[in-house]
């Protein structure tokens, strides 16, 4: 299992758009794949439901775990994390 904390820098967090790229991202890989926010541990979502991503409802400057057990983890946690980390095409600065 590869897990890695990620700060949430976008400016509406993860809503619609943006959770569901994250979502359709962490769909393309085999591994089962979990998220939740660090302040609230026992709310853990199936990144590949938008239903359950959207409920955990993550705003800006939200620490998140994502988490992946499975052939391809250290790409899907990768993949995702550098995602959160570009702010979703959400930054300007």
């Amino acid at each position: 299992m590869i897990k890695r904390q990620v700060l949430v820098k976008n400016p509406s967090g993860l809503h619609a758009r943006p959770g569901s790229e994250f979502v359709n991202l962490a769909s393309k890989f085999n591994s089962n794949i979990k998220v939740f926010k660090v302040d609230q541990p026992n709310k853990v979502a199936n990144a590949k439901s938008i239903i359950f991503v959207l409920s955990l409802g993550i705003k800006r400057d939200t620490t998140i775990e994502i988490s992946a057990e499975g052939v391809d983890e250290e790409r899907a946690v990768d993949a995702l994390v550098a995602l959160v980390e570009s702010g979703f095409g959400e930054l300007w600065w």
